[in-house]
């Protein structure tokens, strides 16, 4: 038996035709074929499968199944014994001017249920100066303890100072997980604190799970392109660290006047010692800075055809409020900013509403939108990728459908 194509199911990515050890598949009109004549029924190509449009039939006898991941991660024993000493989850609270960054929020969401699980504190972890009257709100997202460095080093975020500040507090409270943003400010720290405390890092998770056996942290992510999602653990070295993008885990409900401990450290760093230094701050300006905390957004893809024609994108988004987003493939034609670039190489959007106008459904898009309450999708295509997720779908001419929209959307809403 040959592996078999759920025809409905392909999205055409092209990940089982990379993956095939025997060149035994290929695309024709955008669907996976199988040659029966070299396939090898190794079923390497429906692991990498994103959507599950390849099966095959396990003819291996019980006692020659191989054994899943998670019960390989159950069976684990740490080689360095030291790691058992490590306890405790971390977020970093990521503020930059006192303002902090609601992917902070998100990961105390995230951490409330990992330190549940793990039957361990939930820590917060303020970087900065003049800040000591945020621990308030760190308490109130669900924070057990806080560990606050308050100094006016810290008072712009530069790498070394704000590395230098985390990797201490780690090496002397000896968390057992740190999760930080994937933002800019968290991806450039996270490398450097993992570097100087010698663990590993995942970087971009879209998934956090405990294996409760081994204590493990399960980081889920999104690897080749998107096509294929990796579990990483860390399984030697602590603490286990992860980033993960805006949006993707949901907002937790605030508990006005929870409270907690506040643990005051100090650094000794001084300004002079510092080899970067901050000259002036210029925030950038344009709606797309606000892409991922957009409540609706309007995207145009390759079907728009022109960079003329995205006005039809940007008057709907205008009449009802929203932000315009954009494909990778729009981007790259040029016909758009990338700060307005949603998908695996772009932002993480989670909004009330998404339209996706010529957007055909690569699955590199799709991960980066498929959280948001209601998708709706335009497209001449009847068979685009994109309707498999969308809660509505029409299919026809944007250039029609728009114009349309935009007038009624006008009207109800009075603007």
């Amino acid at each position: 038996m040959t592996v078999e194509v759920i025809k409905k199911n392909c999205i055409g990515c092209g990940a089982c035709v990379q993956t095939c050890p025997f060149d035994a598949l290929d695309l024709v009109d955008g669907i996976a074929v199988v040659n029966p004549e070299k396939c090898t029924d190794c079923g390497a190509c429906v692991g990498v499968c994103p959507t599950m449009a390849l099966t095959l039939e396990d003819r291996r006898k019980p006692d020659e199944t191989p054994k899943k991941a998670e019960e390989k991660i159950k069976e684990f024993k740490p080689k360095d014994e030291k790691v058992n000493a490590f306890f405790g989850v971390w977020v970093l609270i990521e503020q930059s001017y006192g303002e902090i960054a609601d992917v902070s929020w998100e990961l105390l969401g995230a951490g409330r249920k990992l330190a549940d699980e793990l039957g361990v504190d939930l820590c917060g972890v303020l970087l900065g100066h003049n800040i000591k009257d945020k621990a308030k709100l760190v308490f109130e997202y669900g924070a057990d303890k806080v560990y606050l460095i308050d100094d006016p080093v810290l008072k712009d975020y530069r790498t070394e100072p704000y590395s230098q500040s985390l990797a201490i507090l780690i090496e002397k409270y000896k968390p057992e997980i740190v999760l930080m943003g994937a933002t800019t400010q968290g991806r450039d720290l996270a490398g450097h604190v993992a570097t100087k405390v010698g663990t590993g890092l995942t970087a971009d998770c879209t998934e956090l799970k405990i294996e409760k056996e081994s204590r493990l942290l399960l980081q889920t992510r999104p690897a080749f392109g998107g096509n294929v999602m990796a579990t990483i653990v860390c399984r030697n070295h602590r603490p286990q660290m992860a980033s993960v993008r805006p949006r993707v885990m949901p907002m937790p409900n605030k508990e006005e006047g929870r409270s907690g401990t506040l643990i005051e450290e100090t650094i000794n760093i001084k300004e002079e010692n510092v080899l970067t230094k901050i000259l002036e701050f210029i925030p950038q300006g344009g709606s797309a800075v606000y892409l991922d905390r957009a409540d609706i957004i309007v995207a145009g893809g390759r079907g728009i055809g022109t960079k003329e024609n995205f006005k039809y994108i940007f008057d709907l988004a205008e009449v009802l409020g929203g932000t315009v987003g954009a494909s990778r493939a729009a981007v790259e034609a040029g016909w758009i900013d990338v700060a307005h670039q949603v998908g695996q190489t772009g932002a993480t959007v989670r909004p009330k509403v998404y339209i996706a106008v010529g957007i055909s459904g690569a699955i590199q898009h799709l991960v980066g939108m498929q959280t948001a309450d209601v998708i709706v999708a335009i497209n001449k295509d009847p068979e685009a990728p994109i309707f498999k997720i969308a809660t509505y779908g029409i299919v026809g001419d944007y250039q029609k459908i728009l114009p349309l929209l935009t007038d009624v959307f006008r009207q109800k809403l009075g603007s």
